[in-house]
C-alpha cells in the first residue's frame, strides 16, 4: 500500500517511522505549505514531495493519506481526500466540532473508504490487559472510575507554532492530551449519559484551557472523575486510569499509564497477577500504536473490515470534549 502524509510537522515523524517498520507499506509522498519542512522524507524516504494537496491526491498510486495537519485542517482534507478515494487516517482529535466530524465520516461513506482515527493508547499492552480484564466481567460491576493526565506543557510548546493552544485549531489539554484517556475511558466504561466541568486557563499564556476537572456519569450508572492539566512543573507527573469494581479495582499508571500500579482482583491468585504485571514490564510499550494503525488499516482494506479505531471512535471521544467545554461553559450538567 502507498501512504501519503499531508502535514509534515512533529507528528508526522511518528507515522514515517511506522510505515516503514510495516510490512506491505510504503511511504509515498508527502505535501505541505513549507517545502523545507519535507526535506527529510524525500530524502531518507524517497517521497514525492507536492505543495499542492489536490495535486498530490490526482496520484492514482496512492492508497492512503495520512493527515497529520494541525486540527482545525482535518475535515476539509478528509473530505476531499474521500472524494479521491483515498482511505483516510486522521490524527486525533478527528476534527474541532462535531459537525465536521459528521462530514468526514458521510464523506468516507460515500464514497466507500476506509476511516481510521489515531488513538494509539488503545494498543499499548497494560491498555489491552484491562480491557480484556473488564470485556472477561473479572471487575463484576463497576462503581467508579478515576482518569488523571497530570502533564507538562511549557510555553515554549505553545509558542513552536500560532496555532497551538488556540480554540479554533488545537484546543486545550482535553482536546490535545487528554482525549487519549478519554477515548480509553470511553472503551472501558461505555456511552456517557452526564458530564459536568469546569476548566481554567491558568499558568500558560494560551486562548484554550490548561486545567480540567470533570465528572460523568455512565449509562451504565458508574461514575468518573477526569482531571487533566498541562500545568505540572517541572515534568509529566502522572497519566493513569483507575477502575473500582465490586470484585477488585485496577490502576494503570506512570507518567504515561504504561504499568499496572494495582492489581487486585478476587479470584485472581498473586502468582496469576504477578505474572500479568511483569509482562507488562517486559515490554510497556510493545508495537508502537502508530504502526498498529498502520498496520490495521492495510489489514482492513484487503479484508474489507472495520479500522480498530473508527471514525465513530473519533466521534464519541470528541463528542466528550465538547460535552465537557459546553459544560464549563454554562457552569451546569450536560446531558448527553
Amino acid at each position: 500500500m502507498n501512504f501519503a502524509i499531508v502535514g509534515c510537522g512533529f507528528i508526522a515523524k511518528k507515522h514515517a517511522q511506522a510505515i516503514m517498520n510495516t510490512e506491505g507499506a510504503n511511504l509515498a509522498a508527502v505535501c505541505d505549505r513549507v517545502p523545507e519542512l519535507m526535506e527529510p522524507y524525500i530524502e531518507e524516504y524517497g517521497a514525492t514531495a507536492y505543495t499542492d494537496f489536490e495535486e498530490m491526491l490526482k496520484d492514482d498510486s496512492i492508497d492512503i493519506v495520512n493527515i497529520c495537519t494541525p486540527s482545525g485542517a482535518h475535515a476539509f482534507l478528509a473530505e476531499l481526500a474521500a472524494k479521491y478515494g483515498k482511505h483516510i487516517i486522521v490524527e486525533k482529535p478527528i476534527a474541532m466540532t462535531l459537525e465536521e466530524t459528521d462530514r468526514i465520516i458521510n464523506g468516507a461513506k460515500l464514497n466507500n473508504v476506509k476511516l481510521a482515527v489515531v488513538h494509539p493508547n488503545r494498543f499499548r499492552p497494560v491498555a489491552m490487559k484491562l480491557k480484556e480484564i473488564l470485556d472477561q466481567n473479572l471487575l463484576g460491576k463497576v462503581s467508579h472510575s478515576l482518569c488523571v493526565v497530570n502533564w507538562n506543557r511549557g510555553q515554549e510548546y505553545y509558542d513552536q507554532a500560532p496555532w497551538r493552544g488556540t480554540k479554533e485549531h488545537d484546543g486545550g489539554v482535553l482536546m490535545n492530551q487528554a482525549i487519549h484517556n478519554l477515548d480509553l475511558l470511553l472503551w472501558y466504561m461505555g456511552e456517557p449519559a452526564e458530564v459536568f466541568s469546569m476548566e481554567a486557563t491558568r499558568l500558560r499564556d494560551i486562548e484554550a484551557e490548561d486545567v480540567s476537572t470533570g465528572i460523568i456519569r455512565f449509562e451504565s450508572g458508574a461514575l468518573a472523575t477526569v482531571q487533566a492539566s498541562t500545568t505540572v512543573y517541572p515534568k509529566n507527573y502522572e497519566e493513569s486510569i483507575t477502575i473500582f469494581g465490586e470484585k477488585g479495582t485496577v490502576k494503570i499508571g506512570g507518567p504515561n499509564a504504561l504499568y499496572f500500579e494495582h492489581l487486585l482482583i478476587e479470584g485472581i491468585d498473586e502468582e496469576t497477577s504477578g505474572k500479568w504485571i511483569s509482562d507488562i514490564k517486559a515490554d510497556p510499550w510493545g508495537t508502537p500504536g502508530h504502526e498498529q494503525i498502520i498496520k490495521d488499516m492495510i489489514q482492513a482494506i484487503n479484508e474489507n473490515l472495520r479500522p480498530a479505531v473508527t471514525g465513530e471512535d473519533g466521534r464519541n471521544a470528541l463528542a466528550l470534549v465538547s460535552s465537557f467545554y459546553k459544560s464549563a461553559k454554562k457552569n451546569q450538567p450536560v446531558k448527553r
